[in-house]
């Protein structure tokens, strides 16, 4: 088999790397010769975090790539974030370590079922969250993010008929908070939707000062426990600001990696998921992405994402909508 073939076949550049080869000093000298960046979101390893060039969530990496002139950019995060960069910069290379780190609340919502989904309720704007392929997308009036989510939807009127899809918890919340009637698509996030409220409580028990914050995308049993609701960049910029000293936080755990940075002295303590044997709560598919994949990544430019020009025309619209928004409302 061909080299490109197998990688094509296994979703990455699976060649072998020296033992002696240090892969920091390496990927650094590879950013510089070929001009590029890279962006990670808060969910990869602590390793990749540390040598990204921009660390943040899904709005910030999309307004940092909407803006760098990088002529390669390189996303550690999921395969949608990686089409999200690409809409919006198409004449740029954009890679990803392994196309196999997917999204469980991506996979949730079909583009053909979304799109009949749509028409079969003409009278209704479409709003949908980030996490979502191109092509649902390219059906849709406005994305948001987990950031401006809230503010986007408080942008249409109270009257106004939407549509929110793929995340049915983030949704139910919005509902919630805003008194709104959105009509919501039955999609969830694996990681979100695995937390326990029991083990939240017992830790409530064990750490009875301890500030709970969670995302917005776990069940409203888990939400009704928060002292805080919010975004993965929200939770960590309460952190940050707040005088308490720990804090149980209910989101994939790879954002203790930045807290713990900015905040040294505090505790930050993960809320497990229902299964026994694990203390935190990790998104495997972010955590297909490593070191070693990283490096071959930018020496042999591979996997690049690509997107059909069709399907980015209408999808690039409902992104930038919601960057002009955010912008407009200093998100």
């Amino acid at each position: 088999m061909m080299q490109r073939e197998r990688w094509l076949k296994n979703g990455y550049a699976d060649e072998p790397i020296a033992p002696d080869t240090d892969l920091k000093s390496a990927i650094e000298t590879w950013k510089k010769e070929k001009n590029a960046v890279i962006l990670a979101h808060y969910y990869q390893t602590g390793d990749i975090q540390d040598i990204a060039d921009f660390v943040g969530d899904s709005l910030a990496l999309a307004q940092w790539a909407a803006r760098t002139t990088a002529d390669i950019i390189v996303l550690c995060g999921v395969h949608f974030m990686g089409e999200t960069v690409k809409i919006l910069c198409p004449d740029k290379k954009v890679l990803v370590p392994d196309l196999n780190a997917g999204c469980s609340l991506a996979d949730s919502c079909p583009a053909d079922r979304f799109a009949e989904f749509v028409e079969a309720h003409p009278d209704h704007t479409v709003i949908s969250y980030v996490n979502t392929t191109a092509a649902v997308k390219a059906v849709t009036d406005v994305v948001v993010t987990s950031t401006n989510a809230r503010q986007i939807v408080d942008s249409f009127p109270l009257e106004e008929k939407i549509i929110f899809g793929p995340d049915r918890n983030l949704g139910n919340y919005i509902n919630s908070i805003t008194g709104r009637k959105m009509l919501l698509w039955d999609g969830a996030c694996h990681v979100h939707e695995q937390f326990s409220v029991e083990k939240i409580l017992a830790l409530k028990q064990q750490y009875p000062a301890a500030v709970v914050l969670a995302h917005p995308e776990c069940k409203s049993t888990v939400l009704a426990l928060a002292d805080v609701v919010g975004s993965t960049s929200a939770l960590l910029n309460y952190a940050v600001k707040s005088d308490q000293q720990q804090f149980i936080v209910a989101t994939e755990s790879g954002i203790l990696h930045e807290m713990q940075k900015r905040c040294p002295d505090k505790e930050f303590i993960p809320a497990p998921p229902n299964d026994s044997t694990c203390a935190c709560n990790e998104c495997s598919f972010m955590r297909l992405n490593t070191m070693e994949k990283l490096y071959n990544c930018l020496k042999y430019e591979f996997p690049d994402i690509e997107v059909d020009p069709q399907i980015a025309e209408k999808a690039v619209r409902p992104i930038h909508r919601m960057l002009e928004i955010s912008e407009e409302l200093g998100l």
